[in-house]
């Protein structure tokens, strides 16, 4: 059969192989046109689609979420607009240290990993099983927060407190519930940090922070609609060659009366007050000099009488040498007294204070 390349064939059979071309491959002649006018054609293969989505495979808590999943979770607020709680926190991590190292009597560590937000039901789906979950409330927020405790935490305070040897990796049993002693423990290891967490507010505000339940199903540990926006911050505990994670949700919820105070840049012993300005300032205050008027007496006139006075004219006063005069600073009466005179000074004496029912009106 003749080739249609080759120049020796005959017209004839030129176009016969054009058309049997054609009819092996359907849309052929299509496509190459379309690869001529289009380019390429973009095709999205699962990569593509999840990135689209946000949903990156890898660390997601150390990415920077983007796509479809940025913009729904654009109403969440970062806690990075609270400045004072990574303030509260580092605190906390400080305390923590040092009451985990008594209540332990081991050399203790704690490290604070990272604060993120998370809407709770994203976290409650999270939480890896087995775990306890510490339930406990703020008594003056009037709200509750959660404690996650993973099971390598759980196993390593058991082996500590009950004297297992250094050096050794604690022993884990998987596919069996916590015992009533490692529960105990756990409770106590949960009240030493709440006690922290009420000295690393105090400075902030006093908060009293009380245990309400223990749980491992985090069904039963549902504080907060799944939807709310909520605070997590992820602590590491050390002890030598053990240890592990012990997570803190606060849900902004629980904050909100004290968000005011948690959008302060700065904190002080007192949050932003000097006592030394506060001293300096009031000793400026009282030395301040102020002018004083003494009414003798007030008249109303017609505006024509006052336009008409000249110069000469006398205006009878309602007042005599024994009438009572009234002391004004800035147009605000403050004492009564009596004219009088010492020397060839005219005088006041003070008899009494003006009480005043209304406030001021000064401007």
């Amino acid at each position: 059969m003749a080739d249609p390349a080759d120049p020796n064939a005959t017209p004839a059979e030129a176009e016969s192989r054009s058309a049997e071309d054609r009819e092996a491959a359907p849309g052929g002649s299509d496509t190459e046109i379309s690869a001529r006018a289009g380019g390429t054609e973009h095709i999205l293969n699962q990569d593509k689609i999840d990135s689209l989505l946000g949903f990156d495979v890898g660390d997601g808590e150390t990415q920077d979420k983007s796509g479809i999943r940025a913009i729904v979770n654009s109403a969440l607020v970062s806690y990075e607009r609270l400045p004072m709680l990574e303030i509260v926190f580092d605190r906390l991590v400080r305390l923590m240290t040092t009451s985990l190292r008594n209540f332990t009597s081991d050399n203790v560590e704690v490290s604070l990993d990272n604060i993120t937000s998370i809407r709770f039901g994203d976290y409650l789906n999270s939480i890896p099983l087995p775990a306890v979950l510490a339930v406990f409330r703020a008594e003056e927020l009037n709200n509750y927060g959660l404690f996650t405790v993973d099971s390598n935490l759980i196993y390593s305070i058991v082996d500590v407190l009950l004297g297992g040897r250094r050096g050794t990796a604690a022993m884990r049993i998987e596919g069996r519930p916590y015992t009533t002693i490692e529960r105990t423990l756990v409770q106590r290891m949960i009240e030493v940090i709440l006690a922290d967490m009420c000295q690393a507010f105090e400075p902030l505000t006093p908060v009293s922070f009380t245990l309400d339940r223990l749980e491992t199903n985090p069904r039963f540990a549902a504080i907060a609609s799944p939807t709310n926006a909520a605070i997590l911050v992820k602590l590491r505990i050390d002890m030598e060659d053990r240890g592990g994670h012990i997570e803190l949700m606060l849900p902004y919820a629980t904050l909100e009366p004290i968000r005011k105070l948690l959008l302060q840049q700065f904190m002080g012993e007192k949050f932003g007050r000097d006592s030394i300005w506060e001293s300096h300032l009031a000793t400026e205050l009282w030395s301040t000099r102020v002018e004083i008027d003494a009414i003798l007496d007030e008249q109303r006139l017609p505006l024509n009488r006052v336009m008409n006075l000249e110069v000469g004219q006398t205006i009878m006063l309602n007042a005599g040498p024994d009438s009572p005069i009234e002391l004004r600073c800035g147009g605000v009466p403050l004492l009564k007294g009596r004219m009088g005179r010492i020397g060839s000074a005219v005088a006041v004496r003070i008899e009494g204070v003006v009480k005043r029912t209304d406030p001021p009106n000064i401007f």
